[in-house]
């Protein structure tokens, strides 16, 4: 069987994104392990209000835990120079500036981009809505990292979400563990990297929306 990224490459993928000077939220879940592969001059923004925080705090490093300092998946994240703390409706006011990079998990993407990431919390996917509503649509750029199928195979790229939408046509830019996708409006889905030993044409049979495939589509780069 062929091997799909695991999740410190994902993240490794994702944070390739983030340029020297962006501010980005990262959410519940995978997006929180970017938080391990930036450069220098990236700020982390979490909604409990904490604006420039530092790496995560590893398993080695309980020392470093303190419950003032934790990322949407409550986590332990270290301070850092310059970091500012405040409270959630100013966190709120940050997301919703449009000054944001969002960096998602999500059940499903459509072709147009919307976005689904989340249910009541009753389900067997878990995971209430929390920010990512304010986030989907506030941010400048979003993100989404997910698994590119379930666990019984079926596409999360689809034609039509359905789940319970948490925005519509608000993604612009998939990371799975097979792929990376850009969502172009009006036009739909191009593929624009595969996971080593993969094929465009393998990455399109596990995709139910269409994919846009040039001819330049190369393997993933970290």
């Amino acid at each position: 069987m062929k091997q799909r990224l695991d999740e410190d490459t994902m993240a490794m993928r994702a944070a390739k994104e983030l340029k020297d000077g962006d501010c980005a939220n990262l959410g519940f879940g995978l997006p929180t392990l970017c938080a391990l592969y930036v450069p220098q001059g990236i700020r982390f923004e979490a909604e409990a209000g904490i604006l420039g925080y530092g790496p995560l705090v590893q398993a080695n490093e309980v020392e470093k835990a303190d419950w003032h300092y934790i990322d949407a998946s409550g986590r332990f994240v270290t301070p850092a120079p310059g970091m500012a703390c405040f409270n959630v409706v100013d966190s709120f006011i940050m997301i919703r500036s449009g000054r944001l990079i969002s960096i998602m998990g999500g059940f499903q993407v459509s072709e147009k981009g919307d976005l689904a990431n989340w249910n009541t919390g009753n389900g067997a996917l878990g995971g209430t809505v929390g920010g990512a509503m304010d986030l989907a649509v506030g941010a400048k750029k979003v993100i989404i990292m997910m698994q590119h199928t379930t666990k019984d195979g079926k596409p999360k790229i689809v034609k039509k979400c359905s789940y319970p939408l948490t925005a519509k046509e608000c993604v612009d830019l998939i990371i799975t563990d097979l792929a990376v996708i850009e969502v172009i409006p009006r036009k739909g889905l191009r593929l624009q990297e595969v996971a080593p030993g993969w094929t465009p044409k393998e990455i399109q049979a596990l995709t139910e929306a269409r994919l846009i495939i040039p001819r330049d589509v190369k393997e993933i780069e970290l």
